[in-house]
C-alpha cells in the first residue's frame, strides 16, 4: 500500500541512508506521537511505551535499509512496533511466572521456619525469629517484608534501585541469615 509521505520524510529516509543519522530526528519527530498513541492503545505503563518507542525507532534506524521508498513508513514502523509488542508480552508473561515462582519460595521458606517455631509452641522461637529479622539490614528486611505480604520482586526492585536478580540475592542472602541467627543467637 503507498503512501504519500511528505518530500521532507522521503528526503530524510533517504539522507539517514547516506549515512546522515541527525536526519533520522525528522522521522522520530514525525512519528513519534502516533507510534507511542498505537503503542499505549497496547500497554498499560507508560514507562512500557516509552522504552517500547525507542526500541521500535533503534530497529528502524538498524534496519532503514530493508524499507522500500515509496511504500508507507507509518506502517513499516507500526509492524515494527507489533513485532516488539509480541516480545513485551512474551517477556511479561515469563517474568510474571518467575515472580510466582519467587513467592512461593519465599513463602515455602520463612514459612517453614515460622511453621516449626508454631508447632513448638513456643513463644521464645517466634520472638527470636521476629529479633532476627529486625537485625537484618534494612534492604533484607524490606525483601522479607515484600516476599511475606506477596508484593512483586520488580516493585521491590524499582524501589531498591537494583534488578529483579539482585532482589532475589537479597532474599537468598536474607534466608541464610535468618538461619544463621536463629542457630547461633545473632547476625
Amino acid at each position: 500500500m503507498k503512501s504519500p509521505e511528505s518530500p521532507e520524510l522521503q528526503a530524510a529516509v533517504a539522507e539517514v541512508l547516506r549515512g546522515n543519522q541527525d536526519a533520522f530526528r525528522l522521522i522520530v519527530r514525525a512519528y513519534g506521537l502516533p507510534l507511542r498513541s498505537y503503542l499505549a492503545s497496547q500497554v498499560y505503563h507508560l514507562d512500557d511505551v516509552d522504552d517500547l518507542a525507542q526500541e521500535v525507532f533503534l530497529t528502524a534506524y538498524n534496519s532503514l535499509h530493508t524499507f522500500r521508498p515509496g511504500e508507507d513508513l507509518g506502517a513499516w514502523l507500526r509492524g515494527i512496533a507489533r513485532h516488539k509488542l509480541q516480545h513485551f508480552f512474551r517477556d511479561s508473561a515469563r517474568l510474571r511466572g518467575a515472580l510466582a515462582r519467587l513467592r512461593e519460595q519465599i513463602a515455602s521458606t520463612i514459612e517453614a521456619d515460622l511453621d516449626r517455631a508454631a508447632q513448638d509452641e513456643n513463644a521464645e522461637s517466634i520472638e527470636a525469629l521476629l529479633r532476627c529479622v529486625s537485625r537484618l539490614p534494612e534492604r533484607l528486611r524490606r525483601v522479607v517484608r515484600t516476599g511475606l505480604e506477596g508484593g512483586k520482586p520488580a516493585t521491590l526492585a524499582a524501589e531498591l534501585g537494583t534488578s529483579v536478580g539482585a532482589v532475589y540475592n537479597l532474599h537468598y542472602r536474607a534466608n541464610q541469615l535468618l538461619r544463621q541467627c536463629l542457630h547461633e543467637g545473632q547476625i
